[in-house]
């Protein structure tokens, strides 16, 4: 099955402290969320990644804001079973064909999306989605390009999130609501099983 089919909304997660990602974890699964994809943008998330990989197996956990081979190398090794990047240069695309595991290449533009379908890439990560044009612009790409489905991120608060999914070249969103930095700081996971629910609730 595709990434894009496995929930209708993923958690982009920033992880200050690795001790947060266990119950995290288990909060978004409680809540219907299984896919979460944790950002590469703190010192804590491979280990993030790691612990939820070996304690949290019901949990399909990501890497995200992969930008070099060396974060992609170290995100499979930590544990991580896909793997998301905000753009998407050629050296990147082809480490992440080697990978070894499914990812989701990021583009912004047209010219862009083409050329990862020209490697035969039809799934991908549309950021930064609110600021790149929306659904508007979503909207207009389904027509020249109707075989390509996105998981549009960036910008994307839960009152919009539905509609972006009644897009027909829309497969999931990306969302960072759904793990409040109170809340992790807190131990808060009764609000964040809350908010998965609510977000699993939207298709």
């Amino acid at each position: 099955m595709s990434l894009l089919d496995l929930a209708p909304v993923v958690p982009v997660v920033v992880i200050e402290d690795a001790g947060t990602a266990v119950p995290m974890a288990r909060a978004l699964v409680a809540g219907g969320l299984p896919v979460i994809e944790v950002t590469l943008r703190t010192p804590a998330a491979r280990e993030a990644i790691a612990r939820i990989a070996e304690e949290v197996p019901e949990a399909t956990v990501g890497a995200g804001t992969i930008r070099t081979t060396e974060d992609i190398a170290a995100s499979v090794s930590a544990g991580a079973k896909f793997l998301v990047s905000p753009g998407t240069t050629l050296s990147l695309v082809e480490a992440l064909d080697s990978s070894g595991v499914p990812y989701l290449p990021g583009a912004a533009t047209v010219s862009e999306v083409m050329a990862l379908v020209e490697r035969g890439i039809k799934e991908l990560k549309f950021f930064p989605a609110e600021a790149a044009g929306g659904i508007p612009y979503l909207k207009s790409l389904s027509g020249p390009l109707p075989d390509v489905r996105f998981c549009p991120t960036g910008g994307i608060k839960p009152e919009t999130a539905r509609d972006y999914l009644a897009l027909p070249n829309v497969g999931c969103v990306g969302g960072s609501w759904l793990t409040p930095a109170d809340a992790l700081a807190a131990g808060d996971w009764a609000r964040v099983e809350k908010l998965a629910a609510e977000a699993a609730a939207l298709r």
